[in-house]
């Protein structure tokens, strides 16, 4: 396929655009336009979520079946995605900020 043919009038406007819009995930214009996401596919993006949950009701187990008076375990950090460009925080000794913290009903539906 020349792209001059759409210049020739041998190929259409329409045509070049389905071309365009349904190339191969390894193509260069989808790694120019998703970056890194290109090479991720939705059953990677719910591996990740899975991998993640997982390690956060882990996380929340051993919280819930540590002594009180030993060190709380630290919290799993997340699998990195594509787009991710914030480095992971630092987790501040008094645990997880209020923002990244189960909310009451989250622990309510988890261990029910």
């Amino acid at each position: 396929m020349d792209l001059l043919d759409w210049h020739r009038g041998r190929l259409t406007s329409r045509r070049l655009a389905v071309l365009v819009k349904h190339m191969p995930r390894d193509s260069a214009v989808s790694r120019e336009l998703d970056g890194d996401g290109a090479e991720w596919t939705v059953t990677d993006y719910l591996l990740a979520a899975a991998v993640d949950h997982l390690a956060a009701a882990n996380w929340m187990f051993a919280s819930v079946n540590t002594d009180e008076d030993a060190e709380p375990p630290e919290p799993p950090a997340p699998v990195p995605r594509p787009g991710d460009v914030t480095e992971p925080e630092e987790i501040p000794d008094e645990g997880l900020a209020p923002s990244q913290a189960p909310s009451r009903s989250e622990l309510l539906r988890f261990f029910a």
